[in-house]
């Protein structure tokens, strides 16, 4: 589990925040009694030094674990975006942006933790994300990549 400096902040969509809640209400609720069945049966087998069944479910039950605690940290320490206003693009927005090349692309600006390239999801730290964060639709911004920079325009923001 990565270890987060205190004053970091976790930015969420609303979405985002619900995905994480569902998720560790499940891992609580199905997942973790699952584990501590296979725990007792597997302890119930006897002599716990040559068990492997144990190994496994003790093995399993620590990543569970530690999976709750990482979503329960995320969820007490995250800020949830609300969006820009005012027509402008912020976390939670979807843009439609052209590049220079004539190709047009949708993308929803999330935080870190959301981004999913194969979805159109991408961080506010990443480089388009910086880049067109507070702009407005039909405004040309230069975008900061590590293989130089480039514009791009801003087609329309919802």
């Amino acid at each position: 589990m990565k270890r987060m400096k205190k004053e970091e902040t976790i930015t969420l969509t609303a979405e985002g925040y619900l995905e994480l809640e569902q998720e560790l209400k499940e891992l609580k609720e199905v997942k973790r009694p699952e584990v501590i069945k296979a725990l007792k049966e597997a302890r119930a087998l006897g002599d716990l030094s040559e068990n492997s069944d144990y190994d496994a479910a003790r093995n399993d039950q620590a990543l569970l674990e530690g999976r709750i605690k990482e979503l329960e940290y995320k969820l007490e320490h995250c800020t949830i975006a609300e969006g820009a206003k005012g027509g402008a693009i912020g976390v939670g927005s979807t843009v439609t942006i052209e590049y220079d090349d004539g190709e047009v692309e949708e993308y929803k600006i999330v935080g870190s933790l959301e981004a999913d390239p194969f979805e159109n999801k991408i961080s506010n730290e990443s480089p388009i994300g910086k880049a067109v964060i507070g702009h407005g639709k039909g405004e040309t911004v230069s975008v900061e990549s590590p293989n130089g920079s480039y514009d791009v325009v801003i087609k329309d923001v919802k």
